[in-house]
């Protein structure tokens, strides 16, 4: 047996940048192969080079979580690319800051579509192939304490990632007789590059450190260290729980 058969892969959503790239460049440190996506499967470059400068095998492919169409050609190229795919990770999400009163009919579509509705499909897609083939399998979705504590705001972020984790309880339960384990992480805000550009005024941030026990924003590497672990072996007895990533703020 080679060792490209005997070797797992993954596939991550938003990988391009953020935490979604050091997701799979973790996993990719940890053994892993992997199929990366965005809509714009350009953006991968870079990633995609560090992926294969680790000695794994990598499959940029664009994806867009709001259409069906897109869900299945881009699982169906992982599998041929990689020849199947053992762990998908639910990370790709949209972002929206506005009241509630403010809020369109199109920014709800724009947020749920790929923060939800993408991730319940692809899961769902990804688990027919496991059952069909009679082996276990990996969903591991990414959420947020706005899903736990509320923000004015940020509600319809929020409620799509309260119901990725209500998402990531169903399936671990209807999934569980096949194997197939479904836990999420749950960080509160990460220092991003995108996220450090938008807390660089010092007050701001000291607000928002204000809130946190611990007094430090997680950094991507420990939700992609997060991400390993529940994907591991060590974490064979987990499933259908959020593991937050969040310095006790959900803990007052």
């Amino acid at each position: 047996m080679s060792d490209a058969t005997i070797r797992p892969a993954a596939l991550v959503t938003g990988a391009s940048t953020g935490i979604g790239r050091e997701i799979a460049l973790a996993l990719a440190r940890a053994d892993y192969d992997v199929a990366i996506t965005a809509r714009d499967a350009g953006r991968l470059t870079e990633v995609a080079q560090d992926i294969t400068s680790a000695g794994r095998r990598v499959a940029p492919i664009a994806l867009d979580l709001r259409e069906e169409a897109s869900i299945a050609a881009a699982l169906e190229a992982a599998v041929a690319r990689l020849g199947q795919v053992d762990l998908v990770v639910n990370n790709a999400a949209r972002a929206l800051v506005k009241p509630v009163v403010e809020t369109s009919w199109a920014d709800w579509n724009d947020v749920t579509d790929t923060n939800l509705r993408g991730a319940f499909f692809l899961s769902a897609r990804f688990a027919r192939t496991c059952i069909a083939a009679g082996r276990p399998g990996v969903i591991v979705n990414i959420s947020s304490t706005h899903a736990q504590a509320a923000i004015a705001g940020r509600s319809v972020y929020g409620i799509a990632k309260a119901g990725l984790e209500q998402m990531t309880r169903m399936m671990a339960i209807e999934w569980a007789r096949f194997g197939i384990r479904v836990n999420a992480v749950a960080p509160t805000t990460v220092m991003t590059p995108s996220r450090q550009q938008a807390l660089s005024d010092p007050a701001r941030r000291q607000q928002m450190l204000s809130r946190i026990p611990l007094g430090r924003f997680p950094d991507a590497s420990e939700v992609a260290a997060a991400v390993v672990y529940l994907a591991s072996p060590a974490a064979a007895s987990i499933t259908g729980h959020v593991l937050l990533l969040d310095g006790g703020l959900t803990a007052q």
